[in-house]
């Protein structure tokens, strides 16, 4: 059922900045869920609207000035309600998502990309890797040359590697077809079909006796408590890339048991666990995880070396 009036709003309402504050006013009242490349009702109506008007995000005093067209209203207004009405997430609806400051396809077939590994990458993994391998190649900045994204989806993760280190050669591994399918659109958009290898693989099956010098994954970890209370916005996701058992640490747990042989010597692990790192710390308590901080937010994410996971797993 239509919860918008198109033409006593589209009457009333005429620049941007009235549709912005429209969405705004709406979203909030209508208790939605962010946290699928925004958290908050405001940053959702910019990438909806100005994306509904092929306009940047950037909001100058003139384009706020800007009035619409009926046939613009009438757009911004369904994608408004369509938020609203079917809970979900923005990026689903442009079918767009940026990671690392690049812009990405996605639908439901994969996780909308939201993981603070963005950050690392930017930074080239900088200090961290410097710090634990920069005397391998006798240089200040470590430089991986094969790098192994695992349960990449929309193939974020393995694009801003190959973005930010053009160097490395990357594999982008995960078990879903669908997933693959809209990887490989990513890669084709960013110009990277050389340099990123998709590969279908149940965590490291697809890859046998294959070694990198670094491996980052985000893979599935939600707990089953969590999966079963979450907000409707990720139903729309595609379930296998968010639960992983009871605890969510099922498949985290091959992965600790299998990385060290497909680690070079002085390689490293990177990965996320989210909210399950309480998991992780209780089912190891000896480990010592090397968690990461992140500027603009987020956590569960640690970094071992080949050598930790052989002597602990």
């Amino acid at each position: 059922m239509s919860t918008i009036n198109y033409d006593d709003v589209s009457a009333e309402l005429h620049t941007i900045c009235d549709y912005l504050r429209f969405a705004t006013s709406q979203f909030n009242q209508a208790d939605l869920y962010f946290g699928h490349g925004t958290d908050n009702a405001w940053d959702e109506s910019i990438s909806l609207i100005m994306f509904a008007l092929n306009l940047p995000e950037e909001l100058t005093p003139q384009v706020m000035a800007c009035r619409l067209i009926k046939e613009e209203k009438q757009k911004v207004l369904r994608f408004i309600e369509q938020r609203i009405v079917e809970e979900m997430p923005a990026a689903y609806i442009t079918n767009q998502a940026k990671f690392a400051n690049l812009p990405f396809y996605v639908d439901e077939r994969v996780l909308v990309p939201r993981s603070p590994i963005a950050q690392l990458i930017e930074q080239r993994f900088s200090p961290f890797l410097d710090e634990q391998l920069a005397t391998i190649r006798n240089n200040d900045i470590y430089t991986p040359l094969r790098i192994l994204d695992l349960c990449t989806g929309s193939g974020c993760i393995a694009i801003a590697c190959a973005t930010y280190l053009p160097e490395a050669e990357v594999d982008a591994l995960d078990l879903s077809l669908d997933a693959l399918d809209v990887a490989q659109i990513n890669i084709e958009s960013h110009g990277l079909i050389e340099q990123v290898i998709p590969i279908q693989s149940d965590v490291f099956s697809g890859v046998p006796g294959q070694t990198y010098d670094l491996i980052v994954t985000n893979p599935p970890y939600v707990d089953q408590e969590d999966v079963d209370s979450l907000p409707v916005e990720y139903t729309h996701e595609p379930e296998m890339g968010l639960g992983s058992g009871e605890d969510g640490l099922d498949i985290v747990r091959k992965i600790l048991a299998q990385g060290a042989e497909h680690l070079n010597e002085h390689g490293i692990l990177i990965c996320e666990v989210g909210n399950s790192q309480i998991h992780l710390e209780a089912c190891f308590p000896e480990v010592p995880f090397n968690w990461l901080s992140f500027e603009r937010g987020g956590h569960g994410v640690f970094m071992l070396t080949k050598a930790q996971l052989e002597q602990f797993f």
